[in-house]
């Protein structure tokens, strides 16, 4: 029996009707007190449950109906965590309370950290809506027909799923700007051999940030697919990460600068279309940053600062 229960994990304690302990194995060190000290219970687990415990054994005595309950037991590694399945024994030679006691610390702590893992999935979940949402909103206000809602909305939606997917493949820690801005930039520019330049620094975004500057880039990109440098065929456009300060605090800045042949027409940009107010406006204020955006007839330039509390410097793995 006592191998068992050695092997179980378990402990158990056994009482006479007067609550005296007569037999006990298999103790955890913080319980041991339970085979030996005069009031054993509030000794060992405080007055307040001391007091529950004796109370549900007189119970379990009375009306011979077993139960069952959980103590929290400070010790040195930590709050441990003790269920305590206890019934009543009788037999020919003596008749008391069986009190088994099983260490789920493990198990309780478990269950703590996939509650706070839900709770934050939940909450993430609630902002990725809100910003579906918002994107489909904004996107029916300039569509002059069904066919380019659905073009742009779903344009926009696989952008935001790019981003969505490097954020949950870190564990929801976010993402690296270079390897943000080439997974949105594959979709429109997919010469692997002249590649788009990405120089400075490689920090790694926040997930907040990472959504939504995902979704400025697919605008910059979009942009220069339709009107710019990318739909004459030609890699003159650089992205470059640098130190700076913004309200006196470290920050970075992201510079996309995009020279435009002159062969190429662009389509005057109105002043209130979704793609500008998601530059200028939306992403800015998500990331409590400041972005300015330009355009001359041979030339794009977006300038975005993130504060540092959207992102770290750190060494990619």
């Amino acid at each position: 029996m006592e191998l068992v229960l050695k092997k179980s994990g378990s402990g158990y304690v056994y009482q006479s009707d007067n609550f005296d302990t007569v037999l006990s194995g298999n103790l955890p060190e913080e319980l041991q007190l339970l085979a030996t000290a005069p009031d054993a219970d509030e000794t060992v687990f405080g007055a307040d449950d001391g007091a529950r415990l004796t109370a549900l054994k007189r119970g379990v005595a009375g009306t011979k109906i077993p139960a069952s309950t959980e103590i929290d037991v400070p010790s040195p590694t930590g709050m441990l965590t003790y269920r305590l399945d206890i019934e009543r024994v009788e037999t020919s030679d003596m008749t008391g309370i069986l009190s088994v006691i099983t260490d789920i610390s493990e198990t309780r702590h478990r269950e703590r950290i996939l509650k706070t893992l839900l709770r934050e999935l939940s909450h993430r979940s609630k902002n990725l809506l809100a910003i579906i949402q918002g994107i489909a909103t904004q996107t029916a206000r300039q569509a002059l027909s069904l066919d380019y809602f659905l073009t742009k909305f779903r344009g926009r939606i696989q952008s935001l799923s790019y981003s969505q997917d490097l954020v949950t493949d870190s564990s929801w820690r976010g993402a690296y700007l270079f390897a943000l801005t080439e997974r949105q930039v594959s979709a429109y520019w997919p010469d692997s051999q002249v590649p788009i330049a990405i120089t400075g620094i490689n920090a790694h975004l926040s997930p907040n940030a990472t959504l939504h500057i995902g979704l400025a880039l697919h605008e910059l990109i979009v942009n220069s697919a339709s009107y710019g440098a990318i739909s004459a065929g030609v890699n003159s456009l650089t992205i470059d990460c640098f130190e700076t300060l913004f309200d006196d605090n470290a920050a970075i800045e992201m510079a996309w600068v995009e020279h435009v042949p002159l062969s190429v027409v662009q389509q005057e940009v109105e002043e209130h279309t979704f793609a500008r107010t998601v530059l200028e406006r939306v992403v800015p204020v998500a990331i409590g940053g400041k972005a300015t955006y330009l355009t001359a007839p041979d030339r794009i330039e977006y300038r975005l600062i993130i504060p540092s509390r959207e992102y770290e410097i750190i060494a990619e793995a």
